[in-house]
């Protein structure tokens, strides 16, 4: 089964947060689908970690290189699309990405971000 997941969900696997081994027991043996731009959300979610713990920021680095590694199929979402839902939910256009992606393929969006999830459920 697919399952659209954010950046949030990846990050708090790969950067072992609370709730990654929940968070990787859940999507273990789905089919991970997300927004081309997680990449970019995971580098910045990275960058913060790094500035606050400057001295771990090679590790940091490494485990962000990790994560870019996953079996995450990115898929090209639509601009025009991602500004229509953002428009519609009051997300933004990059939360607005995953949700149309999660809508496009009927799939369960995991999420850490309490306002996209908010949105998803609806």
């Amino acid at each position: 089964m697919a399952v659209v997941v954010d950046a949030s969900a990846i990050a708090a696997i790969a950067f072992r947060e609370t709730e990654g081994p929940d968070l990787a027991i859940h999507l273990s043996g789905q089919t991970l689908l997300a927004p081309a731009l997680i990449d970019y959300e995971l580098a910045n979610i990275a960058l913060k970690k790094a500035k606050l713990q400057p001295k771990v920021a090679p590790q940091i680095g490494a485990v962000l290189s990790a994560a870019w590694h996953l079996r995450i199929t990115k898929v090209a979402v639509p601009a025009s699309e991602a500004f229509r839902i953002a428009r519609e939910t009051g997300l933004t256009a990059y939360d607005a990405s995953y949700l149309w992606l999660a809508r496009m393929h009927d799939a369960e969006l995991v999420t850490l971000d309490a306002v996209l999830a908010r949105a998803a459920a609806r």
